[in-house]
């Protein structure tokens, strides 16, 4: 993944140690950063399709052999709708996860109170809206997903580290979403929902490992808030190098260091 908009796709090489250096295609089509990535096939399409979000505000399809864009869904404009904000940079596609034994894709959008799920159609190659799941009550915003093989869960995690102002160091909180059974891989037979906390499997003694402690204080996870958002926004924004600290980073790349 290129820290600009071109996506690399590189064979893994006989010899590790060389560095996987060996471009199979490019996959070119973001017209802002690409942020995040993941691979979704079924039995009925093993060979599957690669997936990718990026900052501006879409969610793309590419056929992983040739590079090719199969499909774009533009999910900027729903999610700005859904979080109910005017915010010109909410819309940036923070994380993607598959849904294992459906062609769902879950994804996580900067500002957005929860997350919007995609339907895959791997025969037709394209990609559709199919509904938004929304987290009410708090001012949870995911940063980071991850579906559970079996249960079909789907997890989500935000949080936050040296929060100014506030007594506590650092903060996270977890949220499962229901709903995503491999007996029912019809997207539109779906129905997830956010569980409550006492519903979470592994219950209280999982979520004081996770989180520190069961409950959460509603000002210290607004401060949290604030802070995932500034971090965001400062994780999003390209990073400019001096052309000495270019050099550098260019002679420490790993598949350089093997040949030194």
């Amino acid at each position: 993944m290129d820290a600009l908009i071109a996506i690399g796709v590189t064979v893994f090489p006989k010899k590790p140690l060389d560095g996987a250096h060996e471009v199979q295609s490019f996959c070119l089509g973001h017209t802002e950063f690409v942020s995040c990535l993941a691979f979704i096939c079924t039995p009925d399409s093993p060979q599957g399709s690669l997936v990718s979000g990026g900052g501006d505000s879409t969610v793309r399809m590419w056929d992983i052999i040739s590079g090719s864009l199969l499909d774009t869904c533009a999910v900027g404009a729903k999610a700005q709708f859904e979080s109910d904000t005017t915010e010109g940079n909410c819309s940036t596609v923070t994380d993607i996860c598959t849904i294992p034994g459906c062609t769902l894709i879950a994804v996580a959008i900067q500002s957005l109170r929860g997350i919007m799920l995609l339907n895959c159609d791997l025969s037709s190659r394209t990609l559709s809206v199919m509904r938004v799941v929304s987290i009410i009550g708090e001012n949870f915003v995911p940063t980071s997903l991850g579906s559970s093989i079996s249960g079909g869960l789907l997890w989500m995690v935000t949080g936050a580290s040296k929060l100014r102002g506030s007594d506590v160091s650092s903060l996270s909180r977890v949220k499962v979403i229901s709903g995503f059974e491999k007996s029912s891989p019809d997207a539109s037979e779906q129905e997830p929902a956010v569980l409550v906390d006492s519903e979470i499997p592994g219950g209280a003694k999982l979520l004081e490992k996770l989180q520190g402690s069961i409950s959460v204080d509603e000002k210290v996870f607004l401060a949290a808030a604030d802070a995932v958002k500034t971090a965001m926004c400062n994780l999003l924004i390209k990073k400019q190098y001096s052309d000495e600290k270019r050099e550098f980073r260019k002679r420490t790349r790993n598949d350089r260091k093997s040949k030194q």
